[in-house]
């Protein structure tokens, strides 16, 4: 029953969290478990960690001194700790970019009943001389929808913090905890914190900037024609560099032309970056266009070696980086040489010859 009594009120929260320490962490999972699937099915892009903890007990009742207890007792009002504490329960989740933080709160809104919401950011912007971590905090419980599931009834009281915090943001929320002595601080050691809070700010949207430009050097590309027509006379009118080298092979107009030939092979990003690399390390300027011309005039014949090969050694691949190597050595044997093994192209040589054999 609450009282006005501390202590005995601080002996009945560690009973009522000692009692309960394995229901908090059957609701941890399963808000884990639920915020999970939801981030899932919405799409809000990226997120790189989902995770939770339980809220120390002494660290409780010491929130509870700090931020309600002189207020509840000025007041004489009856107080029982546990009904204070909002954050006992907490997830983490953090995404990729900062503009990802708003997206993802709209879902946890759709999906759960608010009780209170902390905007870490205006905080501490609001506040010149103020440092400290960014990000969203907001106490949810249950919605009546969710409540009314029987998989939900346990947790039923069991409010929690969810804060959500970019990467960036979460990398500085680690360092910043380590300053120790924050309003003890002298002026000119906060101005120095305050820079390094102000990189990490910039990092932070320069990483966003940097996607959104990637994703639209991607969408350029896929609205491109897929082969430019070669240009003979540019060469020889000698255009400036820049114009040429906007048309040379890149991770984004490569996708598209082998996305073309390969509909239904799926390339990762990292290896798409290495593999035009190794193109561009045997021939700085090739063109997005001759890569095109490289597979439709040699790819037919690179298939059928494909067949011919995986017939002999069912054990082994034949990817379509493979494909696309041979066509290369097909297109220009003096610059693509050796972008495919001294045993490969001895054992490619056999096979044509053979081939020209059995066609004369």
């Amino acid at each position: 029953m609450a009282s006005l009594d501390y202590e005995q009120e601080k002996s009945v929260f560690r009973k009522f969290y000692e009692s309960n320490r394995h229901h908090f962490a059957d609701a941890k999972n399963a808000y884990i478990r639920t915020i999970s699937s939801l981030i899932k099915r919405c799409d809000v892009g990226e997120v790189t960690k989902i995770e939770g903890r339980i809220k120390d007990q002494e660290e409780c009742i010491r929130k509870f001194h700090r931020k309600y207890q002189s207020r509840l007792e000025a007041d004489e009002q009856p107080y029982e700790i546990k009904d204070f504490i909002s954050d006992l329960i907490g997830i983490r989740i953090v995404c990729l970019y900062e503009d990802q933080i708003s997206v993802v709160s709209e879902v946890l809104q759709r999906h759960f009943r608010i009780l209170d919401v902390t905007d870490k950011t205006s905080a501490v912007e609001s506040t010149e001389d103020s440092f400290g971590y960014k990000g969203l905090h907001m106490d949810l419980t249950l919605s009546d929808e969710m409540a009314s599931l029987p998989k939900y009834l346990p947790y039923l009281d069991r409010p929690f913090e969810v804060q959500i915090r970019s990467l960036i943001q979460d990398a500085w929320s680690v360092l910043d905890h380590k300053i120790k002595y924050k309003k003890s601080i002298p002026g000119d050691l906060k101005r120095r914190i305050n820079v390094l809070s102000a990189l990490f700010e910039l990092a932070d949207r320069e990483f966003q900037e940097i996607r959104n430009a990637t994703t639209e050097l991607m969408q350029q590309a896929t609205v491109a024609p897929i082969g430019d027509p070669l240009d003979d006379a540019r060469e020889t009118a000698g255009l400036a560099t820049a114009a040429a080298s906007a048309k040379t092979v890149n991770a984004f107009n490569f996708l598209r032309v082998a996305g073309h030939f390969f509909r239904d092979f799926e390339f990762e990003d990292y290896k798409v970056d290495d593999f035009v690399q190794d193109i561009l390390k045997l021939d700085s300027g090739f063109q997005k266009s001759a890569l095109h011309k490289c597979l439709n005039e040699n790819l037919k014949i690179i298939r059928d070696y494909r067949d011919h090969f995986m017939a002999e050694n069912p054990d082994k691949t034949f990817s379509p980086y493979t494909s696309i190597r041979h066509c290369l050595y097909l297109y220009d044997q003096e610059a693509f040489g050796r972008i495919i093994s001294k045993g490969t192209r001895e054992r490619f040589a056999c096979w044509q010859k053979v081939s020209r054999g059995n066609s004369a």
